[in-house]
């Protein structure tokens, strides 16, 4: 009797939602194939995130999808803050709707849709596979390093059961991830869970409501609403302790708590799409990784939706890991690469859901003092110079210092802070039009330089295999460009003035700082700085060979 071996891919992800699709088509991009396993044949029909920010839309550039969801996303325009009358606290609106990284600063869509789009996505990834209908049964850690893990798995047409081997797994399997319990990963509670009404609504009709997020400021029934699409509109409504859900779930007592943004629509014009009893959650697992299974999405944490960054840290978890899993499963580097995951990613994810359960509290939270306090206070603070800015900014903090995030005992003033995010504008190669910077970066590590690298830096870069583009400065017009560089038009010093006084600013390939090198005195190139700090990390990235030749004087 023969016994068919087991079948063994180089990466399972479980789970084909927005992290794990996002996960896989990264992968993929780096040449690593993945095999997807999804107990849905379809995308979930019923919407759940609607918000990402311009971070995230440019991790959907980065799966060559931000284009289609451009078609199927609305920019938000403002906030504004209400009592329990709905009489205006406070109101921010954006100037521009357009934010740093070259998308709009807030996006509306149906995740439903976006689901959709990145399972059409995979058809230009041939090195994807996508299987519905599996349920996983069980994840086995491997019993010593460097061994294949067991993902047990049945067939729900068949229902035949059977085992496949990987050389990674990726939990994106959600709240009630299997994969974390495989590993023996337990939640950690950052404040007490809330209980909401979540309302989605149909109308062709538009309602006479002002055309951006209503946040109501009230602690007896704190509520937001927000227009998702061209006839998509969402509301939530915090329950009071031990309120039954069906006691507003009857259409008539849901009519009522959405009449003050409905006036005028007949009721046979609202369709009700769904209403779903949701527990807000502020929890983030103590532990990401075990060898090479890892926690990704609400595997990994579960945030209140405050600040809009639930699904988007997903997203980042999916960014900040596939690059560095392939350069590992591809042989070139290290498996302690690994280790920087759970260590860039947890904290960030932490400050994050620590910002919404904060930013709830101040919106919502208190008895009647509170509301009188936040009558009294908003106003004024909404009319302070800068307030709307600041309140709609970005929220996204910097990766704390470590092994690719490179801080210095003395931080150098006017340089770009490590561990932060590139911004991106549109950069030429020479003859062509303006084009966004990521879409000629690609998948690979990348050096911004505003004056002419020294050779050391010169053979950093080519060690790396990251790709040049050389920024045109006034203050340096002269600069030579190696083979394969691409040159900004004159014009374009918006990555100069970003830069500041740095010479050049080594980026990851999640385009995250990881260093930056002085700027030189006239005449003399940068980069010998930047290259002999590299015997710090360069071990880490697999460049064992390159560091005593990066570091050493030319000559040497």
């Amino acid at each position: 009797m023969t016994t068919t071996a087991p079948e063994h891919v180089p990466v399972v992800v479980i789970g084909a939602g927005p992290t794990g699709l996002t996960a896989a088509t990264l992968l993929a991009r780096h040449g690593v194939p993945v095999l997807v396993l999804e107990r849905h044949r379809a995308p979930y029909p019923l919407p759940r995130a609607v918000h990402l920010d311009d971070e995230v839309h440019r991790i959907l550039q980065a799966l060559g999808v931000h284009e289609e969801f451009g078609a199927i996303s609305r920019p938000a325009r403002g906030m504004r803050l209400l009592d329990g009358s709905h009489r205006v606290l406070g109101e921010f609106l954006r100037d521009d709707l357009c934010g740093r990284h070259g998308f709009p600063q807030a996006n509306m869509f149906d995740q439903p849709e976006l689901e959709q789009l990145l399972r059409d996505n995979l058809e230009n990834h041939p090195l994807v596979t996508l299987r519905g209908g599996i349920e996983v049964t069980a994840v086995s850690p491997p019993p010593h390093s460097g061994a294949p893990v067991e993902v047990s798995l049945r067939d729900e047409d068949s229902g035949v059961s059977r085992t496949l081997l990987a050389d990674a797994v990726l939990g994106c399997d959600g709240a009630n991830s299997l994969v974390r319990a495989s590993i023996g990963s337990r939640m950690q509670d950052l404040a007490t869970a809330q209980q909401w009404l979540v309302v989605d609504i149909r109308c062709r009709l538009p309602p006479p409501a002002w055309d951006g997020v209503h946040q109501v400021c009230d602690p007896r029934r704190p509520a937001t609403y927000m227009r998702v699409g061209e006839d998509r509109y969402r509301w939530e409504f915090r329950l009071r302790s031990a309120e039954p859900p069906e006691e507003l779930t009857d259409r008539g007592r849901l009519l009522e708590l959405i009449a003050p943004w409905t006036t005028g629509i007949p009721e046979d014009e609202l369709q009700v799409v769904r209403t779903a009893t949701y527990t807000f959650c502020a929890q983030v697992a103590d532990r990401w990784r075990h060898g090479r299974i890892f926690l990704l999405g609400d595997a990994a944490h579960l945030t209140p939706p405050f600040i809009g960054q639930g699904m988007g840290s997903g997203l980042r978890d999916a960014y900040n890991l596939a690059w560095k899993l392939a350069r590992v499963l591809t042989g070139r580097a290290p498996e302690a690469l690994l280790d920087s995951y759970q260590a860039e990613r947890r904290p960030h994810a932490r400050q994050l859901v620590r910002t919404a359960v904060v930013i709830g509290a101040l919106m919502t939270g208190g008895g009647p003092g509170a509301a009188l306090a936040r009558r009294a206070a908003l106003p004024a603070v909404s009319r302070l110079p800068g307030a709307s800015g600041l309140v709609l900014s970005a929220v996204g903090p910097a990766l704390r210092p470590g092994p690719l995030v490179r801080s210095r005992p003395r931080r150098r003033p006017g340089h770009p802070r490590p561990g932060t995010l590139c911004p991106q504008h549109p950069v030429s190669d020479p003859g062509s039009r303006p084009r966004p910077l990521d879409d000629l970066l690609g998948e690979r590590f990348a050096l911004l330089a505003a004056a002419p690298l020294s050779p050391a830096l010169h053979r950093l870069v080519r060690a790396l295999d990251a790709r040049v583009i050389h920024l045109r400065d006034p203050r340096c017009p002269r600069l030579g460009t190696g083979r394969g560089d691409l040159r900004a038009d004159p014009g374009e010093t918006a990555l100069v003035r970003w830069m500041g006084t740095a010479g050049a600013v080594l980026l990851r390939p999640d385009r995250v700082v990881l260093a930056t090198a002085a700027r030189p005195r006239p005449g003399r190139a940068c980069g010998d700085d930047l290259a002999a700090a590299a015997a710090a990390w360069a071990p880490l990235l697999g460049l064992h060979g390159h560091v005593a030749v990066a570091a050493a004087p030319e000559g040497r």
